[in-house]
């Protein structure tokens, strides 16, 4: 089991429930545009936010945004140690360094006291295109060079004393992303932050993460997730809940069963799937929802859901725990049906 590890008011590790993290594509500075989206992606699920921090203004920002949400807040630094430690100063939750690029171990021991002191934990982060030349050289482009140089930036930050660490070991590649986190779970007991990086496009970027964080979450593997995308932020967190959701390792929200339909199906069970989910979008309450083509197999194969609707020629069935409780209509199927789930909600 990982270490546990303190984020703001969260906790990652250690047995704890899988967090969603995102990467704003807005500057922290700009403040009024952060917190709507703040608000907006927590209502989502989100549990985790990162920001890029690229100026002075930028890593003073945390301490107004932190007066404002209650959501932990991560500084991305790159090539500048002063940023690191104002940022640091200016309230942020954890950062977001490679300590292999902040400029010489002086500038590491400096961000390692600031941390220390803060009493905030640090991610190091290794990916396939900041591996170690030492490593690439003895390993080549594999799991292995890719593991190793992360742990080397963590071992650096250790010499100085840092260990709440956070590691990701990120990859565009789905096997060799898996396979370097499945590397450096051996290795370490640190937390895990999984992601496949670079995935792509909102379809083809959500398969990539849900096969490569799935198959590692199914292993025991990882703490966090973020699902990659060139998409809305908001995709990101969607997606992210679904995965977990489709691994029973979210506790909230509703987790919709939908057919498939086949030829004995006799209403538009897909377009009713649709705006059940619209409907349930924002609920927070646990609730599996079954959405049938037919009552041949609707209700038997959905027996587990809590509520569920299978369709007929002539008729609608609405079921409970795969008992059969009222049939309806097709015209009035949306408003009884839609009436049910907000019982289920009292």
């Amino acid at each position: 089991m990982s270490k546990k590890i303190v984020i703001g008011n969260t906790v990652i590790g250690g047995g704890e429930r899988i967090k969603i993290q995102s990467m704003s594509t807005h500057r922290i500075s700009d403040t009024d545009k952060v917190y709507q989206e703040l608000v907006r992606l927590k209502e989502l699920g989100l549990d985790i936010m990162r920001y890029s921090v690229l100026d002075d203004k930028d890593a003073s920002a945390f301490i107004k945004l932190k007066k404002l949400v209650d959501i932990p807040l991560v500084a991305d630094i790159h090539f500048d140690h002063k940023l690191a430690i104002k940022a640091i100063d200016g309230g942020a939750d954890k950062i977001r360094i490679n300590p292999g690029n902040i400029g010489g171990e002086n500038n590491v021991k400096a961000v390692a006291d600031a941390v220390k002191s803060a009493k905030i934990p640090v991610r190091v982060g290794a990916n396939t295109g900041s591996v170690e030349k030492e490593f690439l050289a003895k390993y080549g482009k594999n799991e292995i060079s890719l593991g190793e140089s992360a742990l080397k930036n963590v071992a650096l930050l250790e010499k100085y004393g840092v260990n709440d660490i956070v590691i990701s070991v990120k990859a565009s590649d789905v096997r060799l992303a898996v396979k370097a986190y499945e590397y450096i779970a051996t290795k370490t007991d640190y937390p895990l932050h999984l992601g496949v990086t670079e995935a792509g496009t909102e379809y083809n970027g959500v398969i990539k993460n849900a096969m490569g964080i799935g198959a590692l979450l199914l292993k025991g593997i990882g703490d966090t997730i973020r699902v990659s995308l060139s998409a809305d932020t908001e995709r990101e967190v969607i997606a992210a809940k679904s995965i977990l959701s489709a691994l029973d390792m979210y506790d909230q929200g509703v987790k919709i069963i939908a057919c498939p339909t086949c030829g004995r199906c006799e209403w538009d069970c897909m377009a009713f799937a649709k705006k059940v989910e619209d409907y349930t979008a924002n609920i927070k309450k646990p609730l599996k929802i079954a959405v049938m083509g037919c009552v041949v197999n609707g209700p038997g194969e959905a027996k587990d859901a809590d509520l569920g609707v299978a369709g007929a020629k002539d008729h609608c069935a609405i079921f409970v725990k795969g008992k059969i409780v009222k049939q309806v209509d097709k015209n009035d199927v949306q408003r009884e049906f839609f009436g049910e789930i907000d019982k289920c909600l009292r």
